[in-house]
């Protein structure tokens, strides 16, 4: 009995020398592919740095998490069929603006790729998506679906307007005009630089 005991514990040391041994594998494999992961992401990210997908926006992470957004460097936000403009901060799937129209002036029916909300802060914004009428007054939230055909104006009748644009990463803050021209912005009468 002592020698089928013996080959016993023998048999039973060996299963768990191969089970640790096989389970030293798959750790050690596991731990390639997170090394081969975060050297990969680390150079991902590194490549990104500093870059946005609009130009003249802040890119958010590496140390900058805070942002005075009424005092970011304003940058166009419509070019080509809007009067739109402010502070952009991108991070890595989303953008947020923060966006100012004069009064009487505003966008030209555009799309983008780009999900979008727009909170109204300050004065009201009228217009339409995807053909439904907006009328939005400060305290307002207006849904814009991607590649939704919209126009918004600041209302004449009102303040200029100021709002918080916030987008996912499809594309930049700039969309194009459903006409294809990209000849300025929309101007109600008496408000256009002509008038």
């Amino acid at each position: 009995m002592d020698g089928e005991t013996k080959q016993g514990d023998n048999m039973a040391a060996r299963k768990t020398s191969t089970r640790k041994s096989s389970h030293s594998a798959a750790r050690s494999r596991a731990a390639a592919r997170i090394a081969h992961t975060s050297s990969t992401q680390r150079r991902v990210v590194k490549t990104r740095e500093g870059r946005t997908k609009t130009e003249g926006a802040i890119r958010g992470g590496d140390g900058k998490y805070q942002f005075a957004l009424a005092q970011v460097k304003d940058v166009p936000a419509g070019t080509g069929y809007s009067t739109s403009h402010g502070g952009v901060v991108e991070g890595e799937r989303m953008l947020v603006g923060y966006i100012h129209k004069e009064r009487g002036t505003g966008s030209r029916m555009h799309t983008h790729k780009n999900e979008q909300f727009n909170y109204v802060v300050r004065g009201t914004l009228v217009g339409s998506v995807n053909g439904k009428r907006v009328v939005a007054p400060a305290g307002t939230l207006i849904y814009i679906p991607a590649n939704a055909p919209h126009t918004l104006v600041a209302a004449a009748h009102d303040e200029d307007v100021i709002f918080i644009a916030i987008k996912d990463l499809s594309q930049g803050i700039i969309g194009k005009a459903v006409d294809g021209m990209m000849t300025g912005p929309l101007y109600e009468k008496g408000f256009g630089p002509r008038d």
